[in-house]
């Protein structure tokens, strides 16, 4: 009886080991089974990060620095300049810029959406705290065209008009066309705020009515009704009716001129 005693707590510290043994194995197991899979995600961020900083060093050093920098009368720092921003710069085709002028223009893409996205990637990676991607790409990104009108209106309209077409601002700048910009140059601009655009941050504008104004803009692109006139380029009224007016006036004055020759 005494020798069962003394044997009882021996075979449960052996009991103990033996769940402790095969709760490290099991773990051990476990991590073997993640590691490769991370390890694998790992290298995959670092070879598209790789892939970023030689597109960076061919195309962008020169106005940005080496480290992101900046170059005082050639490009403003890109440090923390985040994600966003450069998707709308490089998709659009305004960086790299052709030549110094007031404002980056729109012109052929230069690169393939795996090297904007890599390029991306590797500015994020100098202190990222920029304006992120959305989540939703292409048609996702839009929302209720009726309440996106009326948010384009208050909003928008007074750089870009009504239909979206765009107009001259100040200092040799202007507000570009929408028509050739998809969904996501759309959001990214409202994000980040290019040129004199100002930057519509989720306090200004929430991402439902980002996405409501994106639908506007889409529906006007594809608009083909024309409810009579002559359309103008669908300038919008104000511009249309500043040419009628101008038209007005230039045919009065020459009438006058007329009536007066005769007499």
């Amino acid at each position: 009886m005494s020798q069962q005693r003394r044997t009882s707590p021996r075979r449960r510290r052996l009991r103990r080991w033996a769940f402790l043994l095969l709760a490290l194995v099991a773990a051990g197991t476990l991590a073997g089974l993640l590691t490769p899979q991370r390890q694998t995600a790992v290298a995959q961020e670092s070879g598209t990060q790789r892939q970023g900083e030689q597109i960076y060093l061919n195309t962008c050093l020169t106005c940005h620095g080496a480290q992101l920098e900046g170059v005082e009368g050639r490009g403003p720092s890109l440090v923390g300049a985040g994600e966003a921003k450069v998707y709308f710069q490089v998709s659009t085709g305004r960086m790299p810029l052709a030549r110094q002028q007031a404002q980056g223009q729109r012109k052929p893409v230069e690169f393939s959406d795996d090297e904007i996205r890599a390029l991306m990637a590797y500015v994020d990676s100098f202190g990222g705290g920029g304006a992120k991607m959305p989540e939703e790409r292409g048609e996702a990104l839009r929302g209720n065209v009726a309440r996106g009108g009326e948010l384009f209106r208050l909003n928008c309209a007074a750089c870009h008009n009504f239909t979206g077409r765009g107009g001259a601002l100040t200092s040799g700048k202007y507000a570009p066309s929408l028509d050739p910009a998809n969904e996501e140059q759309i959001y990214t601009a409202m994000l980040t705020g290019p040129s004199n655009m100002p930057v519509f941050g989720d306090r200004q504008l929430s991402p439902e009515e980002k996405r409501d104004i994106i639908a506007y803009v889409e529906s006007v692109q594809h608009e083909s009704n024309n409810y009579g006139g002559h359309p103008l380029g669908s300038l919008g009224p104000v511009s249309e009716g500043a040419v009628a007016w101008v038209v007005g006036i230039v045919a009065l004055v020459l009438l006058t001129l007329w009536i007066g020759a005769r007499a």
